[in-house]
């Protein structure tokens, strides 16, 4: 699930910005003054065809990544993973102190006798 948003994100994210990069600023400046009686009628249909897109991708974008901050939390489970490393400790610590003289066997060699102890 984590996957298939990621994926769906990142081509929102792509279609947002060629939106935007296909757009005509709109922006003031010195010539907001001068600009409006050169649209034509078919360019402001465009114009708004491009807006609503922008709003719309940018609201699912939004929407996306609260998703994937929902499903993130849900699919990994803290504690889960918590509680195996607390559990291999656990082990670690409540086995036996070894001695140090005992070595693993590699495969192949007999294991070696322990001498008798002397007797007093």
């Amino acid at each position: 699930m984590y996957l298939v948003l990621i994926i769906i994100t990142v081509i929102v994210c792509a279609l947002l910005g060629m939106i935007v990069l296909i757009q005509n600023p709109k922006g003031g400046g010195l010539t907001s003054n001068f600009s409006s009686q050169s649209q034509l009628m078919g360019v402001q249909k465009t114009g708004d065809f491009l807006e609503k897109g922008t709003w719309v991708l940018a609201i699912s974008l939004m929407v996306l990544s609260l998703l994937i901050n929902v499903a993130v939390k849900s699919g990994v489970s803290s504690t889960t993973n918590g509680s195996q490393y607390e559990e291999q400790i656990k082990k670690s610590l409540k086995a036996p102190a070894s001695s140090s003289s005992t070595a693993p066997l590699l495969p192949g060699t007999a294991a070696p006798t322990q001498a008798p102890a002397p007797k007093k």
